[in-house]
């Protein structure tokens, strides 16, 4: 098994959308499905099941930069709910769904420097099994 990259440079690789490995090739196919393999070294990016983390991640980031800080605009609390909620909704969604590719990606970096993947828990050796 190939070495893992450093911390640093595998999550801007997966924040740039980019293979945690070698930098170059793609790792979504489209916008959030993930190339099997990477296209550049041919690594195999599928092993990496990023699952239910980075929706909730990405909520928890919008939570704390978006929801919190919108509770401070006067305009929320005092306009009329019919036009507050249908344009924060709208807002909400299209700052999570922009969001949510990024900390896939940076997801899938972090699980390539841990080395964790679908068939084996993080620091578990061949030598173990």
């Amino acid at each position: 098994m190939s070495q893992s990259p450093a911390f640093a440079t595998a999550l801007s690789r997966g924040l740039r959308g980019r293979c945690p490995h070698c930098g170059d090739g793609r790792m979504f196919q489209t916008y959030l499905k993930v190339n099997p393999t990477c296209p550049a070294c041919g690594v195999d990016l599928a092993r990496y099941p990023a699952d239910d983390g980075p929706a909730y991640f990405t909520m928890l980031i919008v939570g704390h930069m978006v929801i919190v800080p919108l509770l401070f605009i006067p305009w929320v609390w005092q306009g009329p709910p019919a036009v507050v909620i249908p344009v924060a909704l709208v807002f909400l969604t299209a700052v999570t769904l922009s969001f949510l590719p990024w900390v896939k990606g940076a997801f899938i970096g972090h699980m390539a420097y841990l080395r964790a993947t679908a068939d084996r828990t993080p620091g578990h050796t061949a030598d173990e099994a």
